[in-house]
């Protein structure tokens, strides 16, 4: 799916064809932004990559903390002038299996 660059409405997710996506939580207070972080990083395949844009300064201890909880890799974060910027990659999934770190068992 590709979408074309313009305004994200908060809570959107916009997409590119090269399997980045960028989830805009700007205005949304805690928990909400790690709670749809993780709902839309469960949602992505393995290896592709979710820009996450918050203003909420709690997000700050709470993204990190969540893609170490489900196995992903935080490649880049930095702040600027009010906004938290959170560059994730989905995990691969888990040698010998076909479960992803957050997948349950059946």
């Amino acid at each position: 799916m590709i979408v074309q660059c313009g305004i994200v409405a908060m809570g959107e997710l916009q997409s590119t064809a090269m399997s980045e996506s960028t989830l805009n939580l700007r205005g949304l207070r805690c928990p909400l932004p790690a709670l749809k972080t993780r709902k839309v990083l469960a949602s992505l395949s393995p290896g592709d990559r979710l820009v996450v844009e918050c203003t909420d300064p709690l997000s700050a201890i709470d993204i990190p903390n969540l893609v170490r909880e489900t196995g992903d890799v935080l490649e880049d974060n930095f702040q600027q002038a009010g906004l938290f910027v959170f560059h994730i990659r989905r995990a691969l999934a888990v040698p010998g299996s076909t479960m992803r770190p957050t997948d349950s068992a059946p």
